[in-house]
């Protein structure tokens, strides 16, 4: 967790906090704690990632899809079932 966190913090200084790269690192950082059972923590990391790509790279964009996936998969495992949740 150290290492993905000190990543990320290097990452915004030198790319920017909105860089496609650091949402990488975020989705990263989300699916290293979401294995943990942390999912509180994780939550806000896939959300940020998303919104990061969106405006990045669009909608679409396959590694939107990617993060979207983590973000659902963790909510499957949370309620044991797709549901409608809000990312807004």
């Amino acid at each position: 967790k150290a290492l993905l966190e000190r990543a990320i913090e290097i990452g915004e200084i030198i790319l920017g906090p909105n860089h496609p790269a650091i949402a990488t690192r975020l989705n990263n950082l989300g699916g290293l704690l979401y294995t943990q059972g942390k999912h509180d923590e994780a939550k806000p990391l896939y959300v940020r990632a998303i919104k990061i790509m969106e405006k990045g790279h669009g909608p679409n964009h396959p590694d939107v899809v990617t993060t979207l996936n983590n973000l659902a998969g963790m909510f499957e495992d949370q309620v044991g079932c797709c549901c409608s949740i809000s990312i807004k």
